[in-house]
């Protein structure tokens, strides 16, 4: 690996963790980068699970009730852990850092970039959530554009009531498996969907989603930033990648570098040497 490139760092979405990113690091370290993946709080190894979700019989009734346990994480948390990884991260490289999320991942990025523009080589958004000022996730994901969406047929709870977004990764109900890999890995082998899917966790904490964007031309639009369409996703459609370009460069100034992959929501899985291809040009 080499210190005269920049380092990067890794954001994944809402359900993941770190996990997500292990197809792809190896290729960009192969081509000497460094590359760091964490997981936020409330995700991955920091994930706090219901304790219905465990539950032998399965009760969904329990589990559509049960007050999430990853209710106090907030995104100020999340933009710290990821603002000290970007810190990390820049004194092992270049001193520069390519700054990645995926899918939610993107309201971490941006206030990341707010805080440290400084530290940024660029900031890249996956088929991710890129939001205008004043904008809240919630928003977006209720937005006309993103009717097609297949990610809210998957709740398994009444968001407010429960204060979590929440999932049912690991359930054996066919149907509700088969939506799932529509929803997020539609071109993903069925034998490695079915093993990636069980490292997620269930519960992602309602109060990010409600967190408008903070973001300013003075800061964050001094970072080169590129939006990575793809344009099979079913879960931020390509109408609502495309919508969310449009309304952050009117707001920020300046045009957002725009990339496309022929993929749906989950290219880290099923494209990871395009991905890594398309990161590494980022980067130089």
């Amino acid at each position: 690996m080499s210190q005269t490139k920049p380092a990067f760092v890794f954001i994944h979405g809402a359900w993941h963790g770190a996990a997500t990113w292990a197809k792809l690091l190896p290729l960009l370290e192969a081509a000497g980068h460094i590359s760091i993946a964490i997981d936020l709080p409330g995700a991955g190894a920091h994930a706090s699970v219901p304790a219905s979700h465990a539950a032998k019989p399965f009760d969904a009734t329990a589990f559509s009730t049960e007050p999430s346990p990853n209710a106090a994480v907030t995104q100020a948390m999340r933009t710290e852990a990821a603002i000290a990884a970007v810190q990390k991260a820049a004194t092992l490289g270049n001193g520069k850092v390519v700054l990645v999320g995926h899918s939610l991942g993107g309201i971490t990025i941006s206030p990341v970039a707010e805080a440290v523009p400084n530290l940024l080589h660029a900031v890249v958004y996956l088929t991710a959530f890129l939001l205008p000022p004043g904008m809240p996730a919630v928003a977006m994901i209720q937005h006309d554009s993103m009717k097609a969406a297949l990610v809210p047929g998957l709740f398994m709870a009444d968001p407010v009531a429960v204060r979590a977004l929440r999932i049912h990764a690991g359930s054996e109900d066919p149907d509700y498996v088969s939506r799932m890999k529509a929803a997020f890995f539609g071109d993903v082998a069925d034998a490695e969907f079915s093993d990636f899917r069980r490292t997620l966790h269930c519960d992602e904490p309602v109060q990010v989603a409600l967190q408008p964007s903070a973001i300013t031309a003075e800061r964050f639009g001094t970072v080169p930033r590129h939006y990575i369409h793809c344009d099979e996703d079913r879960a931020i459609t390509p109408e609502g990648q495309a919508l969310m370009v449009e309304m952050t460069d009117a707001a920020i100034g300046g045009a957002t570098v725009q990339h496309r992959l022929a993929a749906s929501h989950s290219p880290f899985l099923s494209q990871p040497q395009a991905l890594a291809e398309l990161l590494a040009k980022i980067a130089a």
